[in-house]
């Protein structure tokens, strides 16, 4: 569910009409819901209420600070992978110890920052990252707590580019190889094992291969409490689909019924690195057309939103529902909806069938609070996008749309 609904025929947030945002702000812009975000969560802390969890929201889905704070007084944790995310999650409010860095290039830097903020733990990768958190702690006097990243081998069905757990991935490690890595990191002085990790994909809309994997890597819990060690902690990952369209994807309930009784029978604190589901439907992206354009039997229509504001469509292929912010009855025609980048490639749609819009006019597209302003660029030295974060009959601009002289901001001129 999400707070984005026609009323009197235009396109609303919450209460706020998107052409009174567009007309204060200017577009490109994106558009998020408190309501929906507020929702979403305890939607999801309510499904998993019968097993002892911590949400550590995905701080990559979105990292908005006013997208954090609504999630800190919600009581959300946070799922990082880089010191400027755990930065971005201490000033947002989120507690330290409701903190857990993941990610495959963790620098010595960003342990020994991590450490000194006192976060709840580091998912391990890799013997090699393992070794140097070992290294980096002792020199701070301090013992980090890990869970290891076991690459549990299961299909999610999801796109190759967003699939983590298969053996081929460079995430995590080998599930055949954990007991040696564990080995090692029993006999380390400064990491103390209290968790296993896994991760197996993103926008995951069946429920199995989470109990396939969970139940594989519950298994390896087993296996280590015989030999001695409380392992406090199993982390599930995050990953949970959402809609983009019409279809029909599991709810947090559906997730938890499956996995609550895997998890009630290793009794661990369940660790949920949930974004998309989060923040994916509370957001959108507001655009105005700028041109209609025809070439032979092509029809298209330029958009100032580019590939450079949401690089989805043009990265993955990804559907975004596209809609008027001001309902038409115009008949409807077969476009592609391009931006302004000189790319091919530039594109939020192709062989999409909306009402005929006319330059001038807005539209929405929608589910893009996840994965959008996050990988968005200055590429052709286009300026990023404003957000703005709606709360019942009012907003906020909680980013501002960067200007000229953000542009080139650091840089320098020759001297000739």
């Amino acid at each position: 569910m999400h707070a984005f609904q026609y009323r009197d025929g235009v396109l609303h947030a919450e209460e706020v009409p998107l052409t009174r945002i567009a007309e204060e702000v200017g577009t490109p812009v994106y558009v998020y819901s408190r309501r929906t975000l507020r929702d979403h969560y305890r939607r999801l802390d309510q499904a998993f209420a019968e097993v002892p969890h911590l949400i550590c929201y995905s701080v990559k889905a979105n990292s908005n600070l006013g997208v954090l704070s609504v999630l800190a007084r919600e009581g959300a944790g946070a799922d990082i992978v880089s010191g400027g995310e755990l930065y971005r999650a201490l000033k947002a409010g989120i507690p330290p110890e409701r903190v857990v860095f993941a990610g495959v290039g963790k620098t010595a830097e960003e342990m020994a920052y991590a450490l000194r903020s006192g976060i709840l733990m580091f998912n391990v990768e890799s013997e090699g990252e393992l070794l140097l958190l070992d290294r980096v702690a002792g020199e701070l006097g301090k013992r980090a707590d890990i869970a290891l990243r076991i690459n549990p081998d299961v299909d999610p069905g999801t796109h190759p580019y967003i699939a983590t757990g298969l053996k081929e991935a460079k995430f995590g490690i080998a599930m055949e190889e954990a007991p040696a890595v564990l080995e090692r990191a029993a006999a380390l002085e400064h990491v103390r094992l209290v968790g296993v990790h896994q991760h197996i994909g993103s926008q995951i809309t069946d429920v199995e291969p989470f109990r396939e994997s969970l139940e594989r890597t519950g298994e390896l819990v087993r296996s280590l409490r015989r030999k001695g060690l409380e392992i406090r902690y199993i982390n599930i990952g995050g990953g949970f689909g959402i809609p983009y369209d019409e279809e029909e994807v599991p709810y947090p309930v559906d997730y938890a019924r499956v996995l609550a009784p895997v998890l009630k029978e290793h009794g661990c604190t369940a660790i949920l690195e949930t974004g998309r589901m989060i923040v994916g439907n509370a957001g959108v992206l507001v655009t105005r057309v700028l041109y209609r354009k025809r070439s032979g039997k092509k029809r298209f229509l330029v958009v100032d939103a580019a590939m450079n504001d949401l690089i989805r469509p043009s990265l993955y292929g990804s559907f975004h529902r596209i809609l008027p912010v001001v309902e038409s009855l115009r008949e409807e025609e077969t476009v592609d909806v391009v931006g302004p980048v000189c790319e091919t490639g530039d594109y939020l749609a192709r062989d999409r069938s909306l009402p005929r819009a006319e330059p001038g006019e807005l539209l929405a597209v929608m589910s893009a609070g996840a994965y959008g302003f996050v990988m968005s660029s200055n590429y052709n030295s286009r300026r990023r996008a404003a957000e703005v974060m709606v709360d019942g009959r009012d907003f906020l601009v909680v980013r501002e749309r960067e200007t000229m002289d953000d542009l080139v901001r650091g840089e320098r001129v020759v001297p000739g």
